[in-house]
């Protein structure tokens, strides 16, 4: 991006006929979709081949899924001071080819016979920091593409297309673990990262460069997001919740083909199409969002989508062979809607309520407990399922989330009807 000259103006949506005549939102839209179907395919085929290839214990397996988002633990709060200090849509390409260039060592390394659990590791890491960036930079260059009033049905198709990747993503990984090995399957994420990028790259309008206090250090940027997200009353609330639900939530999820393929007896394509019938509930989430905001209002519909829906998880470890196999789909249905449902209504109100040049620094804020405690949930998972098994592990993790939900009553969330649009 030049400093002088004319920039490209974002196109009025609403003038064509909704979002899906807006050029550059499709680019956007393609890219989202193309990168979580190759995420979605990996965060099983990973498990798989820590499992299935290099026979990894349960505690290996969630310490996996917990390395690729210990990164928020580490650089989450700077990665937003320097993506509000920089072009979003850069970041969002170079995010994407370091995480193609990382997942396709996988394969690489397997054909070469040298692949161990460290390199998926470290792989898992390095995946996970690109994430940072890229989910940090994606939330805060949104709001500069469209305008306010399209932000809802932006978030919805976005979190809608996401969840459907989800719902397709695990059917393909098992599929492809079946018939060319969960390594085959990893090779398809890093396809997809290359396709992002090139949408990314495709994309017309340029951002306005954010202004910022010319003598303003890192650590005082970081500070200002900080402080924000502490002293405002609903942003508190919903960082608070959401890391205390996302422990129980991934602390389950990470334990979850173990518990699939070692406990229930469920092979590796059949794990496959319960995780992609589980997600689903994304897509429904996604689908009731706007509606139920606009009957119930927005804050109702937060609290009502995730009290409701998250002790569902209790039937999860339930699961059995034959019919009980029922329990999990309908127990990771309810959530995937409660949680994709509030997902949206979260991620609209944050970015409609929160000064332009806070959001990076907000949202990082944020993410940094919200994301910083899925490594922690994982870690906790893994320890309990080598120290009680699998199940009763699987029945703490659920449980701790069923109560996670009464946090949102707390505040003036679990007072009003809707959410504010504006500080008040």
């Amino acid at each position: 991006m030049t400093g002088t000259g004319t920039l490209p103006q974002r196109p009025t949506a609403a003038r064509r006929g909704g979002l899906f005549w807006h050029r550059d939102f499709r680019l956007l839209w393609t890219a989202e979709a193309s990168s979580k179907l190759g995420s979605s395919v990996t965060s099983v085929a990973m498990p798989l081949v820590a499992v299935a290839t290099l026979d990894a214990t349960a505690f290996e397996a969630a310490t996996l899924y917990a390395a690729s988002w210990l990164p928020w633990l580490i650089i989450g709060l700077p990665a937003g001071a320097w993506v509000d200090r920089l072009p979003r849509r850069p970041v969002l390409v170079a995010c994407d080819i370091a995480s193609m260039l990382l997942f396709l060592s996988v394969p690489v390394a397997a054909w070469l016979d040298v692949l161990t659990i460290g390199h998926l590791l470290a792989v898992a890491l390095g995946a996970g920091t690109a994430t940072v960036f890229f989910q940090t930079a994606y939330q805060a260059y949104l709001p500069s593409l469209l305008d306010p009033h399209e932000l809802a049905e932006g978030n919805a198709k976005l979190q809608g297309t996401e969840s459907a990747m989800q719902v397709a993503g695990p059917g393909v990984a098992g599929l492809l673990a079946q018939l060319a090995g969960a390594v085959a399957a990893v090779l398809l994420d890093a396809l997809s990262f290359a396709a992002s990028a090139l949408c990314l790259w495709a994309i017309r309008f340029r951002e306005p460069r954010a202004p910022r206090p010319a003598a303003a250090s890192l650590s005082r940027q970081i500070a200002e997001g900080i402080r924000y997200v502490a002293r405002d009353p609903y942003l508190r609330v919903l960082t608070v919740f959401g890391a205390a639900s996302n422990i129980g939530l991934i602390g389950y999820q990470s334990l979850l083909v173990v518990f699939l393929v070692r406990d229930v007896g469920v092979g590796a394509g059949a794990v496959g199409g319960l995780l992609a019938a589980i997600s689903c509930g994304g897509v429904l989430g996604a689908a009731v969002a706007t509606p139920i905001s606009r009957r119930f209002g927005t804050a109702r519909a937060v609290v009502f989508s995730n009290v409701g829906a998250l002790p569902f998880g209790l039937l999860i470890p339930l699961t059995g062979p034959g019919w009980r196999l029922a329990l999990l789909v309908t127990g990771g249905l309810v959530i995937g809607v409660g949680v994709v449902a509030g997902n949206v209504i979260k991620g609209v109100f944050r970015q409609r309520y929160t000064p332009a040049h806070l959001l990076g620094r907000v949202v990082v804020s944020m993410q940094f407990l919200n994301y910083g405690a899925i490594p922690v949930g994982g870690l906790i998972a893994g320890t309990l399922g080598a120290t009680l098994g699998t199940r009763p592990a699987m029945w703490i993790m659920t449980g701790t989330l069923a109560l996670t939900g009464l946090i949102l009553l707390v505040g003036p969330i679990g007072r009003r009807r809707d959410l504010p649009e504006r500080p008040e």
